[in-house]
């Protein structure tokens, strides 16, 4: 198994941002960054494979003594999930296989006792959107055919399929007429708050699941849900997607910030469910990239501040991972998404000039290739994501039960002995609802 080496300094990601930024800034402005040429796929491999070395060096879960799946402190466990879901993508855009052993270990490790990504070691702490973001990484190893796990194992789409019924379960009607709570327990900080990012990977995994299978309840559920996030305002008119709202006050009140990745856990589930509101949810995100540096990407909501915390330093990396898979969903999208991903990543590149090996990437990519002194799992994530999604047009589409997919899937996965009500039973009618079929028939009404 591969050992990766710990990271060359001791530095807490974001703690020495703003301590030692004049004299990191200082020492970067000569550096070159990693050299990319997004039209050429050799480079943006080479690029890639720089900055997943990067990322890894952080993880020590396949060293004796440590925990598979899990990153160090004070990284959370939901961002290993997310992590391990760039190492699919890695290995989906370059074909490189050399972190597929400790991918798939990381990502069998944490499945839990009921192979619902519920283990002993997180439960009591776990939120749905923490629990979402590992069974997206299965559900995207489904899509992608990443290798099977061992057949004693529990399987990719099986391990998808658990988490959406346990979350259909926990859908909550006592409140705001419905909707994910972002806590799982009650006696968690921010059990009475219901947030975009629970119910949006909710809807991300229904509609991904809806188009693999091609079974009705998935679909139903994803439209339960878009309609709900609607109902309360969470979605605006104009297709911005805020934070949460709290319950207490029965979802009558907003948290009006943006971030990154909820705009992009919606637009790839709208892209699986209907590509007309695509194109709205598309011009929802110009929030997100910088007006004085075109079409390079930005957390609005921090960096201008230089205040964006360990999570959200890793939020780049969704929007980036899911814009790119909407161009294969919706191809009409392609030039638009491209544009300012190509440019993003050439930012990206550019400036992951720190750190003792000059490589090392930061938060902020709109400072013409100077590092800002940050570093950390989340700001190689990022930066990996961006750059490795040039390389879209390069490989298969997802696929599906119909069209190639090898997983094995389970649909009373995670609902224990009981058969919930909603549990996926139907097979899917596609009619409007997903299909090159409806996408086509879009892009003539464009024409």
């Amino acid at each position: 198994m591969r050992l990766f080496a710990s990271p060359s300094s001791g530095r807490s990601p974001l703690s020495s941002w703003g301590e030692v930024a004049v004299v990191l800034l200082a020492s970067s402005t000569c550096a070159a960054g990693i050299e990319l040429d997004p039209d050429n796929p050799e480079s943006v491999k080479a690029a890639a494979s720089k900055v997943a070395y990067g990322m890894m060096k952080y993880y020590k879960g396949n060293e004796t003594g440590q925990t598979p799946g899990l990153f160090p402190d004070p990284y959370f466990w939901w961002e290993a999930g997310a992590a391990f879901g760039a190492m699919l993508d890695y290995y989906y855009y370059t074909g490189d296989p050399t972190y597929n052993e400790v991918t798939m270990e990381a990502l069998l490790a944490q499945v839990g006792p009921n192979n619902d990504y519920m283990p002993p070691n997180q439960t009591k702490t776990e939120g749905n959107d923490d629990q979402g973001f590992w069974a997206l990484a299965a559900m995207t190893a489904a899509e992608q055919k990443f290798p099977n796990p061992p057949d004693n194992q529990p399987q990719w789409l099986a391990l998808a399929q658990a988490v959406f019924n346990s979350q259909a379960l926990r859908w909550d009607t006592t409140t705001c007429a419905g909707g994910l709570k972002w806590q799982i327990f009650a006696f968690n900080n921010g059990y009475n708050y219901k947030n975009s990012i629970s119910n949006g990977c909710f809807f991300n995994m229904g509609a991904r699941l809806a188009v693999y299978t091609g079974n009705q309840t998935y679909a139903d559920w994803a439209e339960r849900t878009w309609d709900w996030v609607n109902a309360v305002g969470l979605m605006s008119p104009r297709y911005q997607v805020f934070d949460g709202t709290d319950d207490n006050k029965n979802c009558s009140e907003l948290n009006h910030i943006q971030w990154t990745y909820n705009a992009g856990v919606y637009l790839l589930g709208a892209a699986n469910m209907y590509a007309y509101r695509v194109e709205s949810l598309l011009n929802a995100t110009a929030v997100f990239f910088h007006p004085t540096s075109p079409n390079v990407m930005y957390e609005v909501a921090c960096e201008p501040q230089g205040n964006c915390n360990l999570d959200q330093a890793s939020f780049k990396a969704y929007l980036s991972r899911w814009m790119a898979a909407t161009t294969k969903l919706a191809p009409f999208t392609t030039d638009f998404i491209m544009t300012k991903l190509r440019a993003s990543a050439i930012a990206a590149a550019k400036q992951c000039t720190g750190g003792a090996d000059g490589t090392t990437c930061g938060i902020r990519w709109t400072t013409n290739g100077v590092w800002d002194g940050s570093s950390g799992v989340g700001q190689q994530m990022s930066a990996l994501e961006v750059i490795q999604s040039n390389l879209i047009s390069s490989v298969a589409a997802p696929v599906t039960n119909s069209t190639g997919g090898i997983s094995v899937g389970n649909p009373s996965a995670g609902t224990g002995a009981v058969s919930p009500i909603g549990l996926p039973t139907n097979p899917i009618m596609l009619r409007d609802q997903v299909g090159a079929g409806f996408l086509t028939a879009f892009a003539l009404l464009l024409v």
